[in-house]
């Protein structure tokens, strides 16, 4: 990437919202971001036997939502709890607000 264009466009800014971007094109993500909120607090287990989805595939969205910033994790022992992270959220809608 030329200077130039180094100045416009800041690679890590650029990867973090393509993250973002795309955590939220997908219907499954969403539909596991609104599960957790419901549960407030939930792990993989609890989500997968619920929604009926593979324990693989679940994994793999929750891994691009982590990576979004929109799920945080807290261990426990060999599990890991999944929570909304509201603030991401807040800051996302915000933006998309104030530029859409």
């Amino acid at each position: 990437m030329s200077s130039a264009a180094n100045k416009l466009i800041n690679p890590v800014r650029l990867k973090a919202a393509t993250a973002v971007v795309r955590a939220c094109a997908h219907p499954l993500r969403l539909k596991l971001l609104a599960y957790i909120h419901g549960k407030r607090k939930t792990n993989v287990n609890a989500i997968y036997r619920t929604l009926k989805i593979e324990q693989s595939v679940t994994s793999q969205h929750l891994k691009i939502l982590r990576e979004a910033n929109f799920v945080l994790t807290e261990r426990d022992g060999k599990r890991i709890y999944y929570t909304v992270n509201y603030k991401q959220l807040k800051r996302i809608s915000n933006l998309l607000q104030k530029y859409f």
